[in-house]
């Protein structure tokens, strides 16, 4: 498990200046994009399929720095890294972390944009 914050809330605020009205809209797409990366992990996983494993953590791991998540971020790193080699017993319980996390960003985002 990563030491990392759930949020990078300094982040989040640069970005909610700079995205004025459109912050709650990056942040719901933030989080449908999300969900829909995590069954393509989970759906990687099932069908042994490496590659797409580590493909689908490599830009779920951006989309997380991006948007100011750095734990769940370093988690698709780990899940990226189990991907490309190989190794996919490793990589359930990285998303079994990855969801639990996601859950938390969830949480978290939706009451960074109700107290900012």
């Amino acid at each position: 498990m990563t030491d990392k914050p759930h949020l990078d809330e300094e982040a989040l605020a640069e970005l909610q200046d700079v995205m004025e009205d459109e912050f709650e809209v990056l942040i719901q797409t933030y989080l449908a994009d999300s969900r829909t990366r995590l069954d393509s992990l989970r759906q990687a996983l099932e069908a042994g399929d490496a590659d797409a494993f580590a493909k689908t953590a490599h830009s779920f791991k951006g989309s997380c720095i991006n948007i100011g998540a750095p734990c769940l971020g370093a988690l698709c790193m780990e899940a990226e890294q189990a991907g490309k080699a190989g190794n996919l017993d490793a990589a359930e319980p990285i998303v079994q972390a990855i969801e639990v996390e996601f859950s938390e960003v969830t949480t978290r985002l939706k009451s960074f944009g109700e107290s900012t």
